[in-house]
């Protein structure tokens, strides 16, 4: 019996697909390339210059200062291409660190006064904290919400919205960890541009200056038995969209 176009196409086909051993391994897929370290910083650049346009000019004013101190103190030791070889490098780094510190800036700008940007605030905090990435009370109505991070100096809650709207959230909060934790300290910063609260880029420098209380080992302790306590709240769409 005559064979069919189809069967005798799938039998080619199977035989000219290459055999692979019986101890061979899988072929790799290929993995996504990530993005180099200059088109990063070009981002970074972008979004940067488009929230703050002086960065430009610091940026320069930056690299040609320090090549005019190098070039200076060159010329002092009669050896200017030497100070100016050294100028470059220590120029770009300076134009670099000016462009990290504005993006920061650049960064909170976009997210002030949104739903959840002051736990974003504490997702740039060191190493030391145990942080959460949901708010550990809010308010659906009003989208009030209190944060909460755990450190060396202790429990520190902070609170997102008007300070008389979110405080009752505050004082639930503070008076439930008081009673598992007597002898811990709680600290409350409030977030936000008004008369005792704290901007949101300002929050992990505000933290780090606390006095550490706990070491690292009592740190672990509290958080285990804050999180044995299990009682997460069910979070509206929209809390924290960053």
């Amino acid at each position: 019996m005559a064979k069919s176009p189809d069967s005798s196409n799938s039998t080619t086909s199977a035989a000219d697909a290459p055999k692979r051993g019986l101890f061979s391994r899988k072929p790799k897929e290929a993995k996504a390339k990530k993005p180099s370290q200059l088109k990063q910083i070009g981002e970074v650049f972008k979004m940067t210059r488009r929230n703050d346009p002086i960065v430009v000019w610091l940026m320069l004013l930056a690299f040609l200062g320090v090549i005019a101190v190098s070039l200076v103190v060159g010329l002092l030791l009669n050896n200017w291409v030497t100070g100016l070889i050294i100028g470059i490098p220590l120029g770009l780094l300076a134009a670099v660190f000016i462009l990290s510190r504005r993006a920061e800036r650049a960064a909170f700008a976009q997210i002030e006064n949104q739903p959840g940007a002051s736990g974003a605030a504490l997702g740039t905090l060191r190493r030391g904290w145990i942080t959460e990435d949901q708010p550990v009370a809010v308010n659906p109505r009003t989208q009030d919400a209190v944060f909460r991070a755990i450190g060396r100096p202790g429990v520190v809650l902070v609170s997102e919205g008007p300070s008389h709207r979110v405080k009752p959230l505050v004082d639930a909060e503070r008076k439930k960890l008081a009673r598992i934790l007597p002898n811990v300290t709680i600290h409350v910063i409030e977030s936000g541009r008004g008369e005792g609260q704290v901007p949101i880029s300002q929050i992990a420098k505000t933290m780090n200056k606390y006095k550490n209380e706990l070491t690292k080992v009592e740190v672990g302790a509290v958080s285990k038995r804050i999180s044995s306590l299990g009682n997460r709240l069910p979070i509206p769409k929209g809390i924290d969209p960053y």
